[in-house]
């Protein structure tokens, strides 16, 4: 294998050095074409800015895979047409227009003429035979401009009727009197929109906004890396060798002649604006800058990664070229405006007055912060910017725009945070740009209330007709039942909801393997996707597997848990409809379920899920207590805070634990536990989910607590019907149940429905190791009789009845 690998690199380097001295070969051949090729390295003369001309068309040819025929050279001192190489004789004839030499002082850095001196110096040759002095510049387009001193050649088209289409991306049909090259680049994209296709360059100006003289700009600036010879072009318009990359001077220079009048201030200035930091070129990152520059007109610009590779046709995702960090966009459907809408469009108003300068928006999440401050926005009527990581340039593009910047300060409350709330105040006390502050909590330093023009809002969560008006906007085809019960079960955010939307159709794409199924049937999917799988942290996340069916209580008791799921679908309409709320210090739906180990409390929690729908969260306790101060505190706010925004339903098992009596302070750390007690009633009562909390012993929990909760559920130990039923559904229907086994026998045993299902496993797996095909009463009684001895329980032979004997030998197993 190294044998082969060597003879491969051979061959291949031989391909690459005929490649090399082909290149070396042509260098030698074009600096042949120059009137004196040992000044090539201190000056770039007409001459070589003509040959280079050519050169590039043949570059430009060579793109469409076909190489324009060239017209016959001019006689020896003649000049050509714009991007024709002259004849390179040595000799030309005499110009009696051409002046002497102009500069007599060194400049290493100047770009001459070949009747100047400069970097050249003066030369008996030139003096001999002065060239002309005008040079003839070529934009994109075909343009030609004469510089100062000389005329276009004659017989050139204006700069107006070279131009192109000026908007490519809007329209396929050409304006009359285009010129042949506007025309062919119209043919050429009608058959690429024929072909289902789209140019590149099209699409690169519609993804971000490109006018016909920006997109001038970036094929200026990406022409270098297509060939090395448009640098010296670009130093001999500038007329300074050292900058031979596009600058923006070059580019303003270049582009304002390919779009119309190149000597209109008002052209060139908007030319100017659109080239600056806020202009899209480098507001996308398309344009970097390169190096220092004194001034902005000297700053270097360069095609970002990609750029070339994207307009040569060689990459097709627009995304990964350019982004602006600061711009808000908010994917999907636009979402109605929150409740308080009728405030913030006055606030708005204010804004775009100038009688209110910063404004401020309590309450919403971080997630539902987007549509409150998109609606302000319109309702000021300005662009939407956000903060990034540089406050300063963020306020500049801002103003730049007219836009309306908004600030998160949810982040900016944090202690360690407190270096970047001071520079982003400092900033914001500089300038009275319209600002937008939003936060869960306020955020309000002093000396910026001072300074500014101040007003806020307090959001308020959108109500149960809000929720159905979002759901209804982001799924439009929903039927109304469908619609009332999701804005009951679900208090999501605009950004949830456009996430929704969009798994839900894309589910509905899926499943019809190329006709979209009906969106319904996969909403709930969707809510679970962007929902659920959120636990860690001190909750673990269930997924409620069993059903009603699985569940075996008295009829009391099983009312109750059908009562529970049905009073959390109808507390949002009787408290937000029907004014309950405004009555009622607290929300949503708590209930206690009290009972002995086994009695089917966990079960019914999971089962109450099931029936809404929802996730379910258990307390692991053992991450939620802690010895420090404060501590235990903080990770109930954390567990309460990720059910909220789950939209799932919270359990803490053996909440004794936690909700146990508060006691007389005796010691220091009997304080503090009290003080856990009375955070976690405050707590409860303010969440407007389902809590469960489930106990052994109702007798330790804080009276306290039981005038709040809406259920207080006991389970009690299960009767013989209950138990026959039990044993019954401890077997699954696959397994091989023998004939002989008596569920009668076994309903006598007083036992509890987790004791009954945890000895149906043991026989279940008695049977299976010792061999044989069924599951007979003799394996029953052997898990019976484990399960005792687990609950450190006697079981009697005269309890077994007719199966007395089959104990013995339990026993002896």
């Amino acid at each position: 294998m190294g044998d082969a690998a060597l003879e491969h690199l051979r061959i291949r380097l031989a391909g690459i050095h005929r490649a090399l001295r082909t290149a070396v070969e042509r260098q030698a051949g074009l600096a042949a074409r120059l009137t004196r090729p040992d000044l090539t390295p201190y000056c770039v003369t007409d001459e070589q800015v003509e040959v280079l001309l050519g050169e590039m068309d043949a570059v430009a040819d060579a793109l469409a895979g076909a190489r324009a025929p060239r017209p016959p050279a001019p006689p020896s001192g003649g000049r050509t047409a714009p991007g024709h190489a002259p004849d390179p004789a040595p000799d030309h004839a005499p110009d009696p227009a051409a002046g002497p030499g102009r500069g007599t002082a060194p400049d290493p850095g100047r770009v001459t003429g070949p009747d100047r001196g400069g970097a050249c110096g003066p030369d008996p040759h030139r003096a001999a035979h002065p060239a002309p002095e005008r040079t003839i510049v070529t934009g994109p387009g075909g343009s030609t401009r004469a510089r100062p001193g000389g005329a276009s050649q004659a017989g050139s088209r204006p700069a107006a009727e070279e131009g192109a289409d000026p908007a490519p991306r809007e329209a396929l049909g050409p304006p009359p009197g285009q010129t042949p090259g506007a025309r062919a680049e119209h043919d050429l994209r009608r058959r690429v929109a024929a072909e289902g296709g789209r140019l590149p360059l099209d699409a690169l100006a519609t993804a971000f906004g490109l006018t016909r003289a920006e997109q001038d700009a970036l094929l200026l600036a990406a022409a270098p890396e297509l060939d090395r010879g448009y640098e010296r072009i670009y130093a001999y318009i500038v007329d300074n060798l050292n900058r031979r990359l596009p600058s923006v001077e070059l580019l303003v220079t270049v582009a304002a002649l390919s779009g119309g009048d190149p000597d209109e201030p008002a052209a060139r200035l908007a030319l100017r604006r659109a080239l600056g930091p806020a202009g899209p070129l480098r507001r996308y990152g398309l344009l970097r800058p390169h190096g220092d520059a004194p001034l902005e007109l000297a700053r270097e610009l360069l095609p970002a990664p990609g750029v070339l590779d994207f307009l040569l046709g060689w990459t097709t995702d627009t995304g990964l070229l350019g982004h602006d960090p600061g711009e808000v966009t908010a994917h999907g459907p636009c979402l109605p405006p929150p409740p308080c809408a009728d405030r913030l469009a006055r606030l708005g108003r204010a804004l775009a007055a100038g009688r209110v300068d910063l404004a401020g928006l309590w309450g919403a999440p971080p997630d539902g912060q987007l549509d409150t401050v998109r609606a302000l926005a319109r309702a000021a009527g300005t662009p939407l910017r956000t903060l990034t990581e540089d406050p300063d340039t963020d306020l500049r593009t801002a103003a730049a725009l007219g836009a309306l910047l908004w600030v998160p300060t949810d982040d900016l409350r944090d202690e360690r945070r407190r270096p970047d709330a001071d520079a982003l105040t400092a900033a914001l006390l500089r300038t009275r740009l319209p600002v937008c502050l939003t936060g869960l909590e306020p955020w309000r330093p002093a000396s910026l209330l001072a300074a500014r023009s101040y007003a806020e809002l307090a959001v308020p969560a959108p109500g149960l007709a809000e929720r159905r008006a979002m759901w209804s906007a982001a799924l439009p085809g929903l039927g109304t039942p469908l619609l009332d019960d999701l804005a009951v079960r679900y208090r999501m955010n605009g950004g949830e909801l456009r996430a929704v939307a969009s798994v839900a159709r894309t589910g509905a794409r899926l499943a019809g393997d190329g006709r979209p199924e009906p969106v319904a049937a996969h909403v709930e999917p969707a809510v679970a996707t962007v929902t659920r799988g959120r636990g860690g942290g001190a909750v673990r996340s269930l997924a409620p597997r069993r059903t009603l069916d699985d569940l075996v209580l008295p009829d009391a008791q099983l009312g109750q848990i059908r009562e529970i799921a049905s009073a959390f679908r109808a507390w949002p309409r009787v408290a937000e409809t029907w004014g309950f709320a405004r009555r009622s210090a607290h929300g949503g739906v708590k209930a206690l379920f009290t009972g002995e180990p086994g009695t089917g409390k966990t079960l019914s929690a999971e089962i109450v899920t099931g029936m809404l729908g929802l996730e379910l969260l258990k307390v692991d306790l053992a991450r939620v207590v802690s010895k420090w101060v404060g501590e235990t505190e903080k990770n109930m706010e954390a567990a309460f805070r990720q059910a909220e925004e789950s939209h799932a339903v919270l359990l803490f098992d053996e909440a004794d634990a936690l909700f146990g009596k508060r006691g007389e302070v005796r010691h220091g750390t009997d304080r503090y536990a009290n003080m856990e007690v009375g955070y976690l009633l405050q707590r409860l009562e303010a969440s407007d989910g389902l809590v469960i909390l489930t106990s052994n012993l109702r007798d330790n929990i804080d009276p306290a607590f039981t005038r709040r909760f809406h259920f207080v559920v006991h389970f009690p130990r299960p009767g013989a019907a209950e138990r026959r039923r039990l044993w019954r559904l401890a077997f699954p229907e696959e397994a091989p149940l023998a004939a002989d086994v008596d569920l009668g026998a076994l309903a006598r045993l007083d036992m509890t429905g987790a004791g009954i299902t945890a000895a149906a496993r043991t026989a279940a797996l008695a049977a299976a190791d010792g061999g044989a095909d069924t599951i007979t009463m003799r394996h029953v009684v052997r898990g019976v009789a484990r399960q005792y001895q687990r609950e450190a329980r006697l079981l009697r032979p005269a309890e077994l009845g007719p199966h007395a004997h089959l104990l013995d030998d339990a026993s002896r197993g």
